[in-house]
């Protein structure tokens, strides 16, 4: 396995519940480098109402970069607010590009400041941090990363420190308009089907494994959701809701077709009205097959992943919230978990179709107002609490985070 092709290379898993097997995560080459980005201030546009912009632009992140330098090449993890992704130094240059795009688009487009950095993997290694991944298999040519080693969590520290980040940030300069084909946001709201949508960040501090302690989270639940595939999906039947034309087309157009807004309508108009008749009829409409396409859609969002901790997406009943909160609160008085989550009614999902005729799409849920980027600031909160109870040398005897991974310690 080249460098280069690392994670192209790398074989992938299809059952989620083998995401805890630390063994199997593969550290990522010294020459790689992690790009970080995040909305600032995205609590402020939160509190005004544009969660969906600030996801938007998330989602746009990992749309340029990966329509620059091949999706089969870039792991990433979406995290509401922003992204973040691991590119090889060969294809540094052209993710630079796109993303820098994306910065000059935020600002330009949405009035909304998209802070980037570039950091080297050798150099978070240097601090303390790792970046180690397994590559998880949604459906047949489509996968998430799953990634371990504190090496992101520290990325992004590093990236919120205006000092510690000069050295890496990526400014727009002379950007151009970032390729964002593929991006879109026409699905109306996931509404919860049983009381609550739970955007859910999950750090054991490694008094057990997050197998150990997602078995004690199920017994709250009634499901785990680490196995239990069909209590977690999201994108599925009732849920699904296609209104034409879509509330957000104009926030899509906005971000896709700056250049030529009118070219741009007609694209998706005459998209969304193809999509419709198939949506209707359930027949084929050029490359778009309606039923394949919802069968996929399923299996292919990222309600569940592990970007240095597990981050889920569900849809709880207020009894399993009321007792699942119960169980982490008394785990992180115990020092046994670090955890943050925010409670909505409904999800948004924003969606990456590079080619829907040959399968390749991916879908980024999160809740609504604030979701998994509402869930981070508490569980930052808990994590700086929790390093200021127990001392340097309580915390150095006890077991890493998710099991034995060297460098995942809280």
């Amino acid at each position: 396995m080249s460098a280069e092709d690392f994670y192209s290379e790398l074989p992938s898993f299809s059952d989620f519940s083998a995401a805890g097997a630390l063994d199997d995560y593969r550290p990522v080459p010294d020459d790689w480098f992690v790009l970080a980005a995040d909305i600032v201030r995205s609590g402020d546009a939160v509190a005004e109402g544009r969660y969906k912009d600030v996801n938007m632009i998330g989602a746009a992140v990992i749309a340029a970069v990966l329509n620059s330098v091949g999706r089969e090449r870039v792991p990433f993890v979406f995290g509401g607010d922003g992204a973040l992704l691991v590119v090889a130094a060969a294809d540094l240059r052209n993710a630079c590009e796109a993303l820098a795009g994306v910065v000059d688009l935020a600002r330009q487009v949405m009035e909304l400041e998209l802070r980037a950095a570039a950091i080297p993997v050798a150099d978070l290694r240097e601090k303390g941090g790792d970046i180690r991944l397994r590559k998880y298999q949604l459906s047949p040519g489509n996968h998430l990363a799953m990634i371990l080693g504190d090496g992101l969590a520290l990325a992004d520290r590093i990236l919120k420190d205006p000092a510690e980040v000069l050295p890496y940030s990526v400014n727009s300069g002379d950007a151009t308009l970032p390729p964002l084909e593929g991006l879109s946001c026409r699905w109306e709201p996931l509404p919860s089907q049983n009381g609550h949508i739970v955007s859910l960040i999950i750090k054991p501090t490694g008094r057990k494994s997050l197998l150990k302690f997602m078995e004690g989270v199920a017994a709250e639940l009634g499901f785990n959701p680490l196995t239990d595939d069909n209590r977690t999906r999201l994108a599925e039947g009732e849920r699904l809701c296609f209104r034409f034309p879509p509330r957000g087309l104009g926030l899509e157009v906005r971000l896709t077709s700056a250049n030529n807004l009118v070219r741009g309508w007609a694209k998706v108009l005459v998209e969304c009205l193809a999509f419709v008749y198939g949506y209707a009829t359930g027949r084929p409409v050029g490359p778009f097959d309606p039923k394949r396409y919802f069968k996929e859609l399923g299996l292919n969002t990222d309600h569940r992943k592990i970007g240095d901790s597990l981050q889920l997406v569900l849809d709880l009943t207020p009894a399993q919230l009321e007792a699942m909160e119960t169980y982490l609160t008394k785990a992180y008085e115990d020092g046994e978990v670090v955890y943050g989550l925010h409670v909505s009614s409904e999800a948004l999902m924003t969606c990456f179709v590079q080619d829907i005729g040959k399968s390749q799409h991916v879908h980024f849920v999160d809740g609504a107002d604030g979701g998994l980027s509402l869930a981070a600031a508490e569980f930052k909160k808990r994590r700086s609490a929790l390093e200021t109870r127990f001392k340097p040398s309580a915390r150095a005897s006890a077991a890493p985070v998710l099991g034995e991974m060297p460098g995942s310690s809280v």
